[in-house]
């Protein structure tokens, strides 16, 4: 495991120049620094052609509030990015180093955003072969030329494989993949059953495949995960906190492992 984990901590994102956008997205910051300006002019104007202090006051504190959130959407997004603290490149060395996958066959990034986990998964397995998939809307940015660009500068162009896709409704037949990995998407996907969303994951993943999953996993967005396994078929299937940890279909047990 020690060796494992050394393996995936080799491996840096972005060392030629590689464009993987930020977690914190450039119209976040755009509608907050517009509010925060308002806020200002707002105030402004209620001390000095209004005369109302008290709604000046108002006007203040709610610039003061967009401010400092303004400055945390800016210190968080440095954590994250790939040229800062690296939060997001530990979260995805973590997320690998969990799925069990000997690197041999197929593998599927569900919302692959600027294409950084499928290419760390090409790098980290030199013998798969990496698809990934994404809607991409227009809040981040991304999209599928930037995947294949940054495949291309990282090197494994000719094993990933990016496509637009639907999480509700995978293009793609049963049994597909040998191991499905998954970061942080499936709760920006509104108003959809997120058990719903795992079991079309599950159906393109073969038996004996592995899927590791990091999301915000509360219960009032998947419910009750126990009856999952039994109405998957797939006793072996397991959550643990954010994680739904690797499983092997082809493994049943008696019980929750």
């Amino acid at each position: 495991m020690k060796h494992e984990k050394s393996r995936h901590e080799e491996i840096h994102l972005g060392t030629h120049g590689e464009d993987y956008g930020s977690w914190m997205s450039n119209p976040v910051f755009y509608m907050i620094g517009g509010l925060l300006a308002l806020s200002v002019v707002l105030a402004v104007l209620s001390f000095t052609v209004f005369r109302l202090p008290w709604l000046g006051a108002v006007f203040s504190v709610a610039a003061a509030a967009f401010l400092a959130l303004l400055c945390w959407c800016g210190w968080i997004r440095k954590q994250y990015a790939f040229g800062g603290g690296g939060m997001m490149e530990r979260t995805h060395q973590c997320l690998l180093a969990h799925l069990g996958f000997d690197g041999k066959g197929t593998l599927l990034d569900v919302g692959c955003g600027s294409g950084a986990l499928s290419i760390r998964a090409a790098l980290t397995w030199p013998e798969a072969q990496v698809t990934g998939i994404d809607y991409w809307g227009v809040a981040y940015g991304y999209g599928q030329p930037m995947c294949e660009k940054n495949a291309a500068s990282e090197g494994v162009a000719t094993r990933c494989r990016f496509q637009h896709g639907d999480a509700h409704q995978l293009d793609f037949p049963d049994d597909t993949f040998d191991a499905v990995v998954s970061n942080y998407v499936y709760h920006n996907i509104t108003g959809a059953d997120k058990q719903a969303l795992l079991r079309e994951t599950l159906r393109v993943l073969k038996p004996g495949g592995v899927f590791a999953l990091n999301d915000d996993m509360k219960p009032r967005m998947y419910g009750d995960m126990e009856p999952l396994p039994r109405i998957c078929g797939r006793p072996d299937f397991r959550r643990c906190g954010w994680w739904i940890p690797p499983r092997r279909c082809s493994v049943p047990s008696g019980g929750r492992p």
